[in-house]
């Protein structure tokens, strides 16, 4: 089991689970960097989080230590993984996180089980397609997007699902809705899905937010109408 510390947060990954690349950006606090200057620059003190693809609990841990590990939910889909996350959520006192097991394939959760690709890297584990190798692939819980935001009513949304977010984004999103972060997977679609996620957030009233966007990372926020005086009244 390797040892990591990021900007205080302690985090044990197995060997097994691990390459040269993700040890140099777990040793060095390159690890989900982008994401977690996201969540610090957006998220406050209250605030509901909804995070899909857990990861190693990284982003759990600093939306938890930010917004209280009760307002926490956090979904990840492979199987391996949970352990993994549940140990790192309880080792930080963020044990209180709910960990939700399932994929999110869609906007609409369905009784049949959706084929998940584990991978030996944890970060590229994707939904099945036809280049999956058939050892790699689990059956797992069908999530929907939907069916979470009701359930959860998070302010602000998370996502690093490696591609399945191309399914995610055909509709308008809940207003009570304040924030999207979404690392995004160009090499797995095209650009008609990029303009379909942005085009989806402006219908949404959210809009392109600069501050929370780096790299693959792109950022919205619910647009404002510029008055102080209605902007005082919103609340957390």
């Amino acid at each position: 089991m390797a040892e990591f510390e990021i900007d205080g947060i302690r985090l044990d990954v197995p060997d097994e689970m691990l390459n040269p690349k993700l040890t140099g950006k777990l040793s060095t606090g390159g690890y989900e960097a982008h994401e977690a200057h996201a969540a610090r620059m957006r998220l406050r003190e209250g605030q509901r989080v909804l995070e899909l693809g857990s990861g190693i609990g990284y982003i759990a841990s600093v939306c938890s230590s930010i917004t209280g590990p009760e307002n926490v939910t956090t979904v990840e889909a492979n199987p391996d993984m949970l352990p993994v996350i549940r140990g790192n959520l309880e080792r930080n006192g963020f044990a209180a996180v709910t960990v939700l097991h399932g994929a999110v394939g869609g906007m609409k959760s369905t009784p049949d089980p959706i084929e998940f690709d584990t991978k030996k890297t944890f970060w590229a584990a994707r939904l099945a397609d036809m280049d999956s190798a058939p050892d790699a692939v689990v059956s797992v819980p069908h999530l929907g997007l939907g069916d979470l935001l009701k359930a959860c009513r998070p302010h602000v949304v998370i996502m690093d699902i490696e591609g399945a977010e191309e399914h995610l984004f055909d509709a308008p999103w809940p207003a009570y809705i304040r924030a999207v972060m979404l690392e995004l997977h160009p090499g797995r679609y095209s650009d008609v899905v990029i303009k379909r996620i942005v085009d989806c957030m402006s219908d949404s009233g959210l809009t392109y937010d600069p501050g929370s966007s780096r790299g693959r990372i792109l950022g919205f926020r619910r647009v404002r109408d510029g008055n102080p005086e209605s902007m005082k009244k919103r609340g957390p």
